[in-house]
């Protein structure tokens, strides 16, 4: 339950810029149930107050709740923001459309609620930078910058043409625009991996298994060798801050937690052996539950595809061992080169009630979520507490038509139940004064 303030008698100062809810219940991001009718007071970028008791604001805008649901923002823990409104071919050849293309989807993630999204590979800096300067509207960006990858490994999506490899030789398109970048040896690892934190980074990415969407990178191969991800590792440490690792199989998984990974991306065809050894490490595991759609949108008779087939079947038997074994699981979708299933984000998280309440479902993709975001330390660009509505957390904040406790498909149709969106105490959506 919300531990809410009661103040008597409090008059709060207030500006123009300040905002009062009034007449909400609130979820917090953390508990099973709404609050009691309450007021919060948003003062510039954070929640100054949250009483049950009226809140004495001379001069805020006044938003009149009626009972609504007030919930912290939507994070999105696997996110690829600069890999969704283009091709993988215009990604790598036109970064210049690419950007503005992602720059429009970034306005449509945040009209979904979504005011956070973590960027596990892409080129995402530039955009990141726009919208935290206002140039244009979006979700806070946590980067990891290029997917590190190796020859012929998930996310080496190069030409046949692009070989013989020479290091130290020319880049690619794909390297050159920062989609993903390929290293062969502990040595480049440190470099690359020191080149996405000078960019920015606030963790680095690996694929240390094979993937669905790369062609030349079978599922059951192990890419990265040991001293390769402990390099990867060593070098977040040295920043403060963590490596998640992509990785299906058990092979992939048990290597990446050798070496100091401090979250699973994936992990759909792992064992029961690796749930357990996840959660006795207190191994973070980020999960999505993939639409059936990004399956069977797959050529049939492709490679792409009959790796999907194979994933797909350990999607739910994922989530059930993370159940099982209590896995710190983060929530995310995964979506690539597809803005028609990009719209589909808030479905995505509705999904979850295969297998969660949804107050779990919602937890997980707020303060569960925040968690994860917060394991970036020092190089975490927006310090502050997010994914929970809570004195002194920053203020992301969404008015629900409803109660998403009762009803989670609520968030599926975010247009119409939306009805306030808030991300750093600017309202960027009001349907209430329409």
């Amino acid at each position: 339950m919300l531990a809410v303030a009661i103040v008597l008698g409090l008059c709060a100062t207030a500006s123009a810029d300040d905002v009062l809810f009034e007449n909400v219940r609130i979820f917090d991001g953390k508990g099973a149930a709404l609050s009691a009718p309450s007021n919060v007071l948003v003062k510039g970028n954070v929640i100054e107050q949250i009483s049950t008791d009226l809140i004495e604001a001379e001069g805020a805008q006044r938003v009149a709740g009626n009972g609504r649901t007030l919930m912290p923002g939507l994070i999105d823990a696997h996110w690829h923001a600069m890999l969704i409104a283009t091709g993988p071919a215009e990604t790598m050849n036109d970064i210049g459309f690419a950007t503005l293309a992602a720059g429009d989807e970034a306005t449509d993630t945040l009209m979904r609620g979504f005011t956070t999204v973590r960027d596990v590979g892409g080129p995402a800096f530039g955009l990141k930078r726009a919208i935290d300067q206002g140039l244009i509207e979006g979700p806070r960006i946590y980067p990891s910058g290029a997917m590190i990858t190796v020859t012929s490994g998930h996310g080496d999506f190069r030409q046949m043409s692009d070989l013989p490899r020479r290091v130290g030789g020319l880049f690619t398109p794909m390297e050159i625009n920062g989609g993903s970048i390929v290293v062969d040896s502990p040595d480049e690892v440190r470099l690359r991996a020191r080149e996405q934190f000078m960019q920015g980074a606030v963790l680095l990415k690996l694929t240390a298994g094979g993937g669905v969407s790369s062609p030349h990178s079978p599922l059951d191969v192990t890419t990265f060798t040991a001293p390769e991800l402990r390099a990867a590792v060593e070098i977040a440490e040295n920043w403060g801050t963590y490596v998640a690792a992509h990785a299906f199989t058990p092979e992939a998984i048990q290597m990446a937690i050798a070496a100091g990974v401090k979250c699973i991306e994936h992990g759909f065809l792992m064992s029961e052996a690796d749930a357990k050894l996840i959660a006795e490490k207190d191994i973070w595991l980020s999960l999505q539950p993939l639409h059936e759609l990004m399956r069977t949108s797959l050529r049939e008779g492709s490679v792409e595809r009959a790796k999907a087939d194979e994933v797909w079947p350990g999607i739910s038997r994922t989530y059930e061992l993370a159940k099982k074994y209590k896995i710190k699981t983060a929530w995310g979708t995964d979506v690539l080169f597809s803005r028609a299933m990009a719209r589909k984000q808030g479905a995505i998280l509705a999904s979850l009630a295969r297998w969660y309440t949804p107050a779990e479902a919602l937890a997980m993709a707020t303060g569960t979520n925040a968690e994860l975001l917060a394991l970036s330390g020092k190089r975490n660009p927006y310090p502050g507490k997010l994914g929970v509505v809570e004195e002194g957390a920053l203020a992301d904040l969404l008015l629900v038509e409803g109660n998403p406790l009762e009803n989670l498909d609520l968030v599926a149709d975010p247009t119409n139940n939306f009805k306030i969106i808030m991300k750093d105490g600017v309202i960027y959506k009001d349907t209430l004064t329409e």
